[in-house]
């Protein structure tokens, strides 16, 4: 049953992001309603994921080096960066096109560095198969891009700061569920 779950939670996560570029025309015949109707098959993929991988049983498929998990902090507070507000406010990640998302591939492969379980590979595999996806589909979709002014450096340094307390944060809450993310 775990697996099903997660596997459907990757398929709602996946098919919710993916609809809008697919599908575009019974996308916007959905008007403002379609946002919801997108956010709550997210929020049920995140659900289905998470219920998933917790009820998954514990097949190893290959066992972690000890000092993975110094790669994966690594990536992670990478990721986190990625994701802040920094590429349109700051100057590091100006010129990059897909910040959030290549933010979120590093912290599926960061996740697939520690995580030998078939559970983990599945959903951390799957979320970085539709992040590649999706890049390559925007990218077809909007060929042309230009980056926008850069912002300061000063941005940056706030926004790695924060990046920093956002990934204490996130590692307690880690910790909390079950899995202390930070080596002793």
């Amino acid at each position: 049953m775990g697996f099903g779950l997660l596997i459907l939670g990757v398929l709602a996560w996946t098919g919710a992001h993916f609809f809008q570029r697919l599908l575009p025309a019974p996308r916007a015949a959905m008007g403002d309603k379609g946002k919801g109707v997108v956010a709550l098959a997210i929020v049920a993929g995140i659900v289905l994921m998470v219920i998933g991988f917790r009820a998954a049983p514990d097949i190893y498929v290959w066992s972690p080096p000890t000092y993975m998990v110094h790669i994966n902090n690594l990536l992670i507070l990478v990721a986190i960066f990625m994701m802040s507000p920094a590429p349109k406010k700051g100057v590091l990640l100006n010129k990059m096109r897909h910040p959030m998302l290549t933010g979120f591939m590093a912290w599926a492969v960061a996740h697939l560095l520690v995580n030998g379980d078939l559970a983990g590979i599945i959903l951390f595999g799957g979320l970085l198969l539709w992040a590649l996806i999706q890049v390559r589909l925007i990218n077809n979709a909007e060929p042309e891009w230009s980056p926008a002014e850069p912002g300061a450096i000063a941005k940056d340094a706030m926004f790695l700061v924060a990046s920093l307390v956002i990934m204490a944060v996130i590692g307690y809450i880690h910790g909390w569920l079950g899995v202390w993310p930070f080596p002793s």
